[in-house]
């Protein structure tokens, strides 16, 4: 069983919060972590970049000289890739790197990278987010309360809230999600995780 104090936003202990991991998941396997963590970086990639071939290059597609009778080396047209100006020989052309594992396989790597962080004891259980106006003050000073100052912590909240949002996009190593889009690689990218009670109920199937 995994046990830990539920904080306030003063940082004091509030409650206890107790639960089994298999309600999470079975184990942990990191090559599934690790395949996923890979999925999700291919998929920002752009994927734009693109070389001219000799195709796409601007000039005469006239051989410069003839092959024969000159004394000098046989040529081709100028757009040629050995010659300056020319095009690029196997030329990069875009592409889409978007691929998807499995549904399955993705909602239980963000469980195992969520259930690390409770092992690892990376994880923060707050009662809930009492941010009543956009303040940078009241989130930097949650955590500092809890000791997360200067690190990278991902903030979990239910449903958008633009007050949280707005509160902490300033400060340096914070993220802000909604518990319903996290997902493996924002969990395992900031090193602390901070969750609400009703949100982790839901991620356990609790009723709150």
């Amino acid at each position: 069983m995994i046990s830990l104090p539920i904080k306030d936003m003063a940082g004091a202990d509030c409650g206890q919060f107790t639960f089994d991991p298999a309600e999470l998941t079975d184990s942990i396997c990191k090559q599934l972590l690790h395949d996923a963590v890979v999925m999700y970086r291919a998929n920002k990639r752009l994927g734009e970049v693109q070389n001219k071939s000799r195709g796409m290059v601007a000039g005469s597609t006239r051989k410069l000289f003839k092959q024969k009778g000159t004394g000098r080396a046989r040529m081709g047209p100028i757009r040629s890739p050995i010659r300056r100006g020319g095009g690029r020989a196997f030329a990069k052309t875009p592409r889409d790197f978007y691929y998807r594992l499995p549904r399955k396989a993705v909602q239980k790597a963000t469980r195992m990278a969520l259930l690390s962080k409770f092992q690892d004891s990376e994880a923060v259980l707050l009662k809930s987010w009492d941010v009543p106006e956009v303040k940078t003050r009241q989130i930097s000073g949650f955590l500092k309360s809890v000791g997360l100052t200067g690190k990278t912590v991902l903030l979990t909240t239910e449903g958008v809230n633009q007050n949280v949002y707005k509160s902490a996009r300033n400060i340096h190593g914070v993220m802000v999600l909604p518990g319903t889009d996290l997902n493996a690689f924002s969990l395992l990218r900031q090193r602390h995780v901070v969750i609400t009670v009703a949100e982790l109920n839901r991620i356990l199937g609790r009723q709150s």
